[in-house]
């Protein structure tokens, strides 16, 4: 696949360049990807001259997750997108699928390279910098974070990684070894404050003065920000990204105002309305679901995927220098709830009771009554008070009261005592479906 080379402003005057890699991509695609060929063909499109540019984007059909899994088959484990031999893979990396089967990302020394070059500017944007000790819980075996590990190397980071699933051995590497960062998703960032608290340890005293959080939907909320950072005494920032696209596609600077756009020149993104699927303008406060199409990929290539995260959008420069476009996640699209024709996001559930403060240590659980995304209100939420608190109806009162002034929800309150709710290590779960008919 042919390269193009990317100027050196990283985001204003890329409009030609990206349009030039995109209709190359096109065309490897339909010269290489059996999966897109019978695709755009079925859409009227039989070359990359009649798909057209980047403007003609929105003519294109969507790439859903789950045609990707029934694209496999024993001959095609990885499935029919991919469009290199396996004799050009470097890498394979899997993500968890939901009926159990891995879903594999294969990449090319050429896709690893880009990949490395996105990370390495959404972890630098956060101010990470070369002589910094950082200990992680990402899980760099088989999935996507191990990108990681080329990207802090680049950055000239020291990188401990602890991995998941041993509390203890990380709070060990913090005492011993000193990092500077921490990097995990923002719930365990809660869970090892009160882990420490518990046995009497001063996080707030530690080296730690920096925590990178990826992986779920919460470093950006308020409320969770302010218990992170206090329990810390460490400025927290967010990163995002999608395995089957990049592993870090976003990352926020120190000024904190949402996550920088970082796959400039190697991914195209788009907002659509994740209802209509119709385009959204790039613009600022904006609020959509997230598209993207690689521009420069040679493994799998995928275009216009669907990634079901729904973000608000911030443009214009930031104090940083910086003058790519900003993003909040405000949750997923495949976690909505609809109860009587108000869209409600669980992780705005969790914010709202978060800004409680007092009273509630932040951990929520969204029991729906039934198997369906509608719901009939009011909407079962368990929220689990802060330690040595007791139920209060004054308190379960002040939660609905809160969470229908600004969500627009009524809901059934039940308060449960500190630490009845579980813990992860890695993305919380904020929806129990268990007691769903």
């Amino acid at each position: 696949m042919s390269q193009l080379s990317l100027p050196d402003d990283p985001w204003n005057g890329l409009g030609a360049a990206n349009d030039a890699a995109y209709r190359i991509q096109l065309a490897y695609l339909l010269d290489h990807s059996e999966f897109y060929r019978n695709k755009l063909a079925s859409a009227g499109i039989a070359s990359a001259e009649e798909a057209g540019g980047l403007d003609d984007i929105a003519r294109l059909p969507f790439t859903e997750k789950d045609e990707l899994r029934a694209s496999r088959d024993e001959n095609h484990p990885i499935g029919r997108h991919l469009a290199a031999p396996m004799t050009d893979v470097v890498r394979v990396y899997s993500t968890s699928g939901t009926t159990g089967t891995p879903s594999y990302i294969p990449l090319t020394s050429s896709d690893l390279a880009n990949w490395v070059e996105i990370s390495t500017r959404s972890y630098g944007a956060s101010g990470l910098a070369k002589g910094e000790r950082m200990v992680t819980t990402y899980n760099a075996g088989p999935f996507v974070a191990g990108v990681t590990l080329d990207a802090f190397a680049k950055l000239g980071v020291c990188h401990i990684p602890v991995g998941s699933g041993n509390t203890e051995r990380l709070m060990t590497a913090v005492q011993l070894l000193k990092p500077t960062v921490l990097g995990c998703t923002p719930s365990y960032a809660i869970h090892l404050a009160e882990w420490a608290h518990e046995r009497g340890v001063d996080i707030a005293a530690s080296s730690v003065n920096k925590i990178l959080v990826a992986g779920e939907p919460g470093g950006g909320e308020p409320a969770m920000r302010q218990r992170i950072e206090e329990a810390w005494g460490a400025r927290v920032t967010e990163a995002m990204g999608i395995g089957d696209i990049s592993v870090s596609l976003w990352g926020e600077c120190t000024h904190q105002n949402g996550m920088h756009f970082s796959g400039t020149g190697f991914v195209h993104f788009e907002l659509i309305d994740p209802e209509t699927g119709a385009s959204l303008a790039i613009e600022d406060g904006a609020e959509g679901e997230l598209v993207y199409t690689h521009l420069r990929h040679e493994a799998a290539p995928l275009l216009r995927f669907r990634s079901r995260d729904r973000v608000r959008l911030s443009t214009g420069a930031c104090a940083c220098g910086r003058d790519s476009p900003r993003v909040r996640c405000i949750g997923r699209t495949d976690d909505l709830l609809i109860v009587r024709g108000v869209n409600v996001f669980p992780s705005a559930v969790r914010d709202v009771v978060g800004k409680i403060g007092h009273g509630v240590s932040g951990v929520i659980s969204i029991r729906p009554k039934t198997k369906s995304v509608n719901q009939a209100p009011p909407l079962p939420v368990v929220v689990e008070l802060a330690k040595d608190v007791q139920p209060d109806a004054a308190l379960a009162g002040l939660l609905r009261k809160h969470l229908r002034d600004e969500l627009l929800v009524t809901t059934d309150i039940t308060l449960v005592p500190f630490g009845s709710l579980p813990r992860t290590e890695y993305k919380s779960k904020l929806v129990d479906w268990s007691e769903a008919e």
